[in-house]
């Protein structure tokens, strides 16, 4: 049999606090980049990225658009209009701001009451920058297991965890 080419576009939205590192994990994988200084988000900011994704028999062109989306409260009423449409999401939290968890079920139950069928995974973010971090793996995995997702120990700056995080992702909406 022979693998034919299939083109699709999903929107993935990232999700979490301020300052966890939703535009960092953007930049590194669309870009390849990592910039130390932090411009807080203001709404959203879209990017894209196409990825090869295989299934069964075929090869998948799946391009993410990537919704990199306000972490400050101020944007809580309009964050349900930018998830309309979303396949998939990416929570983040900090490993070095132990808060930054808590608020991952919330991310959770807003994506799913738009879309029950969205593909999310979490990225535990900023593992080069603590030791030992304040959030202890077991925590991370404790939540991931509560929430029934996948999760990865990521760092945007050392450009560890970020590509098999959204590559992951990717197989799931390709799926």
């Amino acid at each position: 049999m022979e693998s034919k080419l299939i083109t699709i576009s999903k929107k993935v939205c990232l999700l979490g606090d301020f300052a966890v590192g939703k535009t960092s994990l953007v930049r590194r994988f669309v870009y390849n980049r990592f910039d130390d200084q932090y411009l807080s988000t203001i709404g959203v900011k879209v990017s894209r990225k196409t990825v090869v994704v295989p299934r069964e028999n075929d090869i998948i062109e799946l391009t993410m658009m990537l919704w990199d989306l306000a972490g400050s409260q101020e944007f809580d009423n309009v964050r349900a209009s930018y998830l309309r449409g979303a396949a998939g999401a990416v929570l983040v939290c900090d490993l070095g701001r132990g808060k930054t968890i808590d608020g991952l079920p919330v991310y959770v139950e807003e994506l799913y009451k738009i879309n029950p069928s969205a593909h999310i995974t979490i990225a535990a973010n900023k593992v080069d920058l603590i030791a030992p971090p304040q959030l202890e793996i077991a925590q991370i995995e404790q939540m991931a297991t509560r929430l029934n997702l996948p999760f990865f120990l990521t760092s945007a700056k050392l450009d560890a965890g970020v590509e098999d995080l959204f590559r992951q992702l990717g197989k799931l909406l390709a799926g």
